[in-house]
């Protein structure tokens, strides 16, 4: 644990050179990754993370040291480093009074994931293996992983705050590989949250999402390859939100907007979406797989609207980069580890629902694309632009579901793709992945309605 006497003078050391904030991020995390390839378990492995960061301020400067000795000595170690980058001027002494705060807890846990007996977990990546197996004779592989970890955490800074958390999360994912002795195709689902091992045994069925998986794979290896053009393009929910997520929501960071770096700079405000979005980035929601209680700066996590009927009602914002904009932070200061300084980034993050018929949205579509499975892409926050791989597409022809099609990319610019949304279907789910940026790898859910888009540039064989 860290000690509060430790961490009061660590900090007092930290800007007695001129500095005018300081703040402590001490981590103890546990971690486990157990794997199975088809009949065989191929990874176990356990981990332990345990240290401190410490960073400073100066007006807008701000200098972050890191190590795993959280002694008093190793503590007050990194304050002297950190005093002496940030500054050379004696300031004297500024007195640090640290008082400790609960932090309410909105995600209950039934089963530590850790405390789960390995032969429970085991069994868990066998039954999921042998569903997708069992699903069709052309899969030729399956690939089954379990996550879990237990992160506890203390952030204090020179303002008297004095917080601890514990973080546990649980991850599930499934891939299944479809053969014909040629070529091969892929599909995959993920679940997980900020949950124990209770998700899998009572709130989801696990072996029915690898047969999912499976199915996806097996239809993309008879598919026909996607034509190429301009077209009209109906993105389903779930992980079909991973292009807002990237296209438009790394744009309306502060990592990005306080440098002048995003498509969005400056325009609080005004419409940069269609009227029929509205879009929120809420680390509120309990057990969500990028939620928390408070963020890595000690901040209480918030229900932040990005996007409200089309007009631009907030960014996501950390206490440094506030500084630059002139703004509060929203809680959304994140971190890998305490290896990284926190900067803004998103946490659950999606379009929420709309009104319209999901069965409409595909009956008035005379001719396009329907993007049932979305997969990964790049993306330039600074322009928006964009290009994603479909994992699993469908041509619609006269109003019906046509054949499946496999080889498609979306490829456009976020800002111009969101003001052509016409059709916001009337559920919202999520899905589960891994966003990385400049303060590392951290969960993120993203979710949306099915969407329509009016018109995408779609990559595939002309």
């Amino acid at each position: 644990m860290l000690s509060r006497t430790a961490a009061e003078q660590a900090l007092r050391k930290a800007v007695s050179t001129g500095g005018d904030f300081a703040e402590i991020f001490y981590e103890d995390t546990r971690s486990s990754r157990l794997s199975q390839t088809d009949d065989r378990i191929d990874t176990a492995t356990s981990a332990r993370a345990h240290g401190a960061g410490l960073r400073v301020y100066r007006g807008l400067n701000s200098v972050y040291v890191h190590s795993n000795d959280t002694s008093p000595e190793g503590l007050m170690k990194l304050a002297c480093s950190a005093a002496d980058a940030i500054g050379s001027t004696l300031a004297g002494d500024k007195d640090v009074h640290l008082v400790g705060s609960v932090v309410k807890n909105i995600h209950g846990i039934e089963m530590l994931p850790l405390d789960v007996d390995s032969k429970k977990r085991a069994a868990l990546l066998r039954s999921v293996c042998r569903a997708a197996k069992a699903e069709s004779s052309e899969i030729a592989h399956v690939t089954a992983s379990l996550t879990s970890q237990e992160q506890h955490v203390t952030i204090a800074n020179t303002e008297g705050m004095f917080k601890s958390d514990v973080r546990v999360y649980s991850r599930l994912m499934t891939q299944a590989i479809a053969s014909n002795g040629k070529e091969n195709q892929t599909g995959s689902v993920r679940n997980g949250g900020m949950i124990g091992f209770e998700l899998f045994e009572k709130m989801t069925d696990p072996e029915a999402d690898a047969r999912k998986a499976a199915r996806q794979a097996v239809t993309m290896l008879h598919a026909d390859f996607c034509p190429a053009g301009v077209m009209p393009v109906i993105i389903d929910g779930g992980f079909g939100g991973v292009i807002f997520h990237e296209a438009c929501g790394h744009s309306l960071e502060a990592t990005s907007v306080a440098f002048g770096n995003s498509e969005f700079c400056g325009k609080m405000g005004q419409q940069i979406a269609s009227a029929k979005v509205t879009a929120i980035d809420d680390g509120t929601i309990p057990n969500g797989w990028g939620s928390e209680n408070i963020d890595d700066e000690g901040t209480p996590t918030t229900k932040l609207v990005l996007i409200e009927n089309g007009i631009l009602k907030n960014y996501m914002v950390d206490r440094l980069n506030g500084r630059r904009m002139n703004m509060a932070p929203t809680g959304s200061a994140r971190r890998q580890d305490y290896t990284f300084a926190p900067t803004s980034r998103m946490r659950n993050t999606y379009i929420a629902a709309g009104t319209d018929d999901e069965n409409e949205i595909i009956s008035s579509t005379a001719e396009g694309l329907y993007a049932k499975e979305m997969g990964g892409g790049s993306v330039n926050p600074l322009t928006g632009e964009f290009n994603f791989a479909v994992g699993e597409g469908y041509l619609i022809k006269n109003g019906k579901i046509d054949r499946p099609v496999r080889g498609a990319t979306l490829i456009g610019k976020g800002g111009q793709t969101i003001m052509k949304i016409d059709r916001v279907g009337r559920r919202m789910w999520m899905d589960t992945g891994m966003c990385g940026s400049a303060s590392g790898s951290i969960p993120a859910n993203v979710g949306q309605p099915m969407i329509r888009v009016t018109e995408m540039t779609v990559g595939g064989r002309k």
